[in-house]
């Protein structure tokens, strides 16, 4: 495995994802081509996919005839785990007018080094809870009450147990995926023996 940290090792693509508190950097050497270092300027912005002010942005720098992004881990570090949205933007210096070239979505995921760091995902989170809901039904039969004037009614059983399945579904979909990006095989896969 390469050095990360050496800029002539950083990879090409932008991450489409990395741990919040991380070293990353990349670069783009294509888009020189088209956009000179010399008179241009490429920032990235990602901004939370959930809106809010949460963003942060890379202005990248030129140690050769290409561009680097670079985010310190003291400043990734900052930036809340999340899904996000990201521009690269391109400014001619002598003009000052600037155009989005690409967007795209990343995730910034959380430190386990952190004390509250949950790794789970969204789904798996939803499973566990959903799992709760339907052990305390087992416990109580009421599927609807009142107290004070005020009616409460509890989500049914059928329901809970259909959104329970939607998101382990929603797991088997995102383990799928992760592990094609690894190069292994899949639920999806086909194995064939000749």
């Amino acid at each position: 495995m390469a050095n990360l940290f050496d800029a002539d090792n950083a990879p090409i693509l932008i991450p489409e994802k990395f741990t919040a508190g991380d070293f990353v950097q990349w670069k783009d050497i294509n888009l020189a081509l088209d956009y000179p270092v010399s008179t241009h300027t490429a920032t990235f912005f990602g901004r939370k996919a959930q809106g809010g002010a949460s963003e942060f942005s890379v202005i990248a720098t030129s140690p050769g005839n290409y561009y680097l992004f670079t985010i310190p881990s003291s400043v990734s570090e900052d930036i809340p785990p999340d899904d996000y949205h990201w521009q690269l933007q391109i400014t001619q210096n002598a003009t000052n007018n600037s155009i989005v070239i690409s967007i795209g979505q990343l995730t910034v995921l959380g430190d386990l080094d952190e004390n509250n760091t949950d790794p789970r995902i969204h789904a798996e989170i939803m499973v566990k809870k959903i799992e709760s809901l339907l052990s305390g039904k087992a416990d109580s039969d009421v599927a609807e009450y009142s107290i004070a004037g005020r009616q409460l009614t509890k989500m049914p059983f059928k329901d809970l147990i259909d959104a329970r399945d939607y998101y382990r579904r929603e797991i088997v979909v995102y383990i799928s995926k992760e592990r094609a990006k690894l190069g292994l095989s899949t639920a999806s896969t086909i194995v064939v023996r000749f």
